[in-house]
């Protein structure tokens, strides 16, 4: 009997602590649907319009910087390096001594044509002169004049073999670095410095077929870098290649841009911006209002609910070019709606908001009561 009214207390117990519980946690519910159900503050935005603005269209794609002339400068002949008459990055022109040579045997060689040709020059003079006398027949001064012309050829082959362990700039460019030492040996064909011509400089780019249409010689270039993103550069399509590459679908351009301060360097990678000449007029909004998903990109508009309060709705747009930090919208907003400037996060469709004053505006009004306030005084 009293294990039996024991094991009624203890339930009685365990029936009282368990309905605290799931009475305190009623509770609590009851607290948190009351305040999911009072109304939420609307939420402070800046507001921006959205304004139409005329563009040139442009065409976006990607390149290389190249070299209008850029090489690296090789020897034609073998030979020791004798003297080095530059230093790397130095700027040169045209025919600048780089490199000598060692070439004595070169010397010596041409010394023995300039001989043989002098010796071949006074034996065909000294025929010339028989001739008339009929003292030599013709075929004696035929053959004395052969080789004289033999021998002066051989000079010149020795000088222009000479002039070869001289290397010269062949146009007027910055050199890279050094590759060869003093006293080197040079196989044929060695690699001595890269030279480049940077100012104009070219950017080579591909577009698809489809854009030819689209594209002529004479059009605007915008060019930006990577090494100097906040600075733009400007040219010109130059030419267009006569094919398009059968494998891509794609044809080459060439862009020629002015690089007077030479910070475009051959091998940088380029993002160009080909712009047609007949403007357009395009709907545009600041960056910060375009919010860009992987699912699309998208605009927080401003409306008017039925209760005449201030909402936000989401809506999915089609972006295009960026310029000076606006965006063009392609498709799917107006000019004159009333979009969302900054905050994009923190939103969601359908909330409240109350849009703050500019910056500006706020300073104006202030600065106009104190005015009016010191006028009073």
């Amino acid at each position: 009997m009293r294990l039996a009214s024991r094991f009624v207390i203890v339930i009685l117990f365990l029936g009282v602590v368990l309905g605290g519980i799931f009475g305190y946690k009623f509770y609590q519910f009851g607290q948190m649907q009351e305040q999911f159900s009072q109304p939420q503050p609307p939420a402070i935005v800046s507001a921006t319009t959205a304004e139409t603005q005329s563009w040139l269209p442009a065409i976006k794609s990607v390149g290389s910087i190249e070299a209008v002339n850029g090489i690296r400068i090789a020897n034609e002949v073998p030979g020791v390096v004798e003297a080095i008459n530059f230093e790397s990055g130095d700027t040169v022109d045209a025919g600048d001594v780089l490199i000598r040579l060692n070439a004595e045997i070169d010397e010596a060689a041409l010394r023995t044509r300039r001989a043989e040709a002098q010796l071949a020059e006074q034996e065909f003079k000294r025929v010339a002169d028989l001739l008339p006398k009929r003292a030599v027949s013709q075929s004696q001064y035929d053959e004395a004049k052969a080789n004289y012309d033999a021998a002066r050829a051989r000079v010149n082959e020795a000088e222009a073999q000479l002039s070869k362990k001289i290397i010269r700039a062949p146009f007027p460019g910055n050199l890279g670095l050094r590759m060869v030492d003093q006293g080197e040996y040079l196989a044929t064909g060695s690699a001595i410095v890269e030279i480049n011509m940077l100012d104009p400089i070219y950017v080579d780019y591909t577009l698809s077929e489809r854009e030819l249409a689209k594209l002529d010689t004479g059009y605007e270039v915008v060019v930006t870098v990577a090494a100097v993103p906040d600075q733009t550069f400007s040219g010109r399509v130059t030419a267009i290649n006569s094919s398009v590459n059968p494998e891509t679908r794609t044809v080459r351009v060439r862009a020629t841009l002015d690089n007077a301060e030479q910070v475009l360097k051959p091998g940088m990678f380029a993002t160009i911006m080909t712009r047609q000449p007949q403007p357009r007029d395009v709907v545009t909004v600041p960056r910060t209002a375009i919010s860009y998903n992987t699912y699309g990109d998208f605009v927080f508009v401003i409306t008017d609910n039925d209760d005449g309060e201030q909402v936000v709705e989401r809506r999915t747009v089609t972006t295009g070019d960026t310029r000076d930090g606006r965006v063009a919208v392609l498709n799917g907003l107006e000019a004159g709606e009333q979009v969302v400037a900054k905050g994009l996060l923190r939103l969601r469709a359908g909330q409240r908001v109350e849009i703050q004053e500019p910056e500006d505006a706020q300073t104006g009004q202030q600065s106009g009561e104190n005015t009016g306030a010191e006028a009073s005084e």
